[in-house]
């Protein structure tokens, strides 16, 4: 997930706030956590550590999700989106007016 400073504030103090049973999760999130910059093109470079924790080899897509962005290896998204297509809509949207 790549999120705008104050966006990232809100999500890093709800996960901080957790409780003891979900310290593992809150070290995974916070404790790998880094701040990037844009070079003067807006191009920003991500860790080989967050790339490979990402499973991103090459291509990537960058999705616009509210709040935050979620930066994705392009043929793990095409998969995932893929089998999301090909089960049943959630019962959310049932109601849901478009």
């Amino acid at each position: 997930m790549v999120f705008p400073r104050p966006e990232w504030e809100k999500f890093r103090d709800r996960i901080a706030a957790l409780p003891m049973s979900a310290q593992w999760w809150k070290r995974i999130f916070l404790g790998n956590a880094m701040d990037v910059e844009m070079d003067a093109t807006g191009r920003v470079l991500v860790s080989p550590e967050l790339r490979e924790s990402a499973g991103i080899a090459k291509d990537t897509m960058l999705l616009g999700m509210g709040n935050h962005f979620e930066l994705w290896d392009k043929a793990t998204y095409d998969a995932q989106e893929a089998k999301a297509m090909q089960g049943e809509m959630p019962d959310v949207f049932k109601d849901f007016s478009f």
